[in-house]
């Protein structure tokens, strides 16, 4: 019986989930920066405080199943899972009843708000009060945005707003986010590396949605891939990863201390590939595959900049 709640759980997209957290916490628990005349150089801490990265993945493990479960169930009752392409969702199957999936939402909420509540206490204590109840309220957000995608009569995924979304939990937030958990503080540089994760993890819902544009069209789930065409669509697509490579590029650039930090490139090579075969793309369902390899690129962009920046 575990395996079809494995499914739901979509654990392929996992990897991209924690991509922003690693890159966060790597540059607030392993880097800090060193006035050398007037400009700001990055420079490696000799020891690293694990915790809060752990509880920090788990947390954002919890959001990202909660917001797969919820997508499961909101796309579910509604029809828009109906011979779909792809994997196969459980709700639209029958394979979990709705009832079920709605208490796993329920539970999975419950565990994530904990394990949020957790990480805030060993990160800020009892001693910065405000900052406690700033990042309870962005869990509270985090677990509304994870379930009101498509859950509800004003799913914000019916109506062409996951991209913003996306871009903003997937990127800002779990970047700058994981970084003030260590630092209580947030550099500007900072936003370049969050903005390229947020841009590539667009990239990815950008794909599903050029998959599923037919579908999701004759259902009403207007995306912004169903707004704009499929031909818009590809230049959107081209321009999430050319804006998230400049911004590798411009952040390497103003915090150059070695040519080791430009190994962080190497993830952009399947993006490339990416890029050409969406461009050739007739067939929607084609597009599955691309999925996976944008997601795992955008993973491996994050430990390529964990290591090397």
């Amino acid at each position: 019986m575990i395996k079809p709640w494995l499914a739901a759980a979509r654990l392929r997209t996992l990897p991209l989930s924690i991509s922003g957290i690693i890159v966060g916490c790597a540059m607030a628990n392993f880097t800090i920066y060193v006035d050398r005349g007037g400009i700001n150089f990055p420079t490696r801490v000799d020891s690293a405080d694990y915790t809060i990265f752990i509880l920090a993945i788990l947390t954002t493990v919890g959001f990202q199943v909660l917001s797969n479960f919820a997508n499961d169930y909101g796309d579910g009752i509604r029809g828009t899972d109906d011979d779909r392409e792809g994997e196969k969702r459980m709700v639209a199957s029958g394979i979990i009843s709705p009832k079920q999936m709605k208490n796993a939402m329920i539970i999975t909420a419950i565990i994530t708000l904990i394990l949020a509540l957790t990480v805030i206490y060993v990160a800020f204590g009892s001693e910065n009060y405000s900052y406690s109840v700033l990042f309870f309220f962005l869990g509270i957000t985090s677990i509304i945005a994870a379930v009101k995608y498509t859950v509800g009569k004003s799913a914000y995924g019916y109506s062409g707003l996951g991209d913003i979304f996306v871009f903003l939990f997937f990127g800002w937030l779990s970047v700058v986010g994981s970084y003030f958990l260590y630092t209580k503080s947030v550099h500007f540089d900072i936003f370049l590396p969050a903005t390229a994760i947020g841009l590539l993890s667009a990239a990815v819902l950008n794909l599903n949605n050029m998959r599923d544009r037919i579908k999701d069209k004759s259902h009403g789930k207007n995306t912004l891939v169903v707004k704009i065409g499929s031909q818009n669509a590809k230049l959107y697509h081209y321009s999430l990863i050319i804006g998230a490579l400049a911004c590798s590029l411009l952040y390497v650039s103003s915090n150059y201390y070695s040519p080791k930090q430009f190994v962080v490139l190497i993830a952009f090579i399947p993006l490339f590939m990416n890029m050409v075969v969406v461009g050739k793309n007739i067939l929607h369902r084609e597009l599955d595959p691309e999925l996976k390899k944008v997601a795992l690129s955008t993973f491996l962009y994050a430990i390529l900049f964990a290591i090397f920046n």
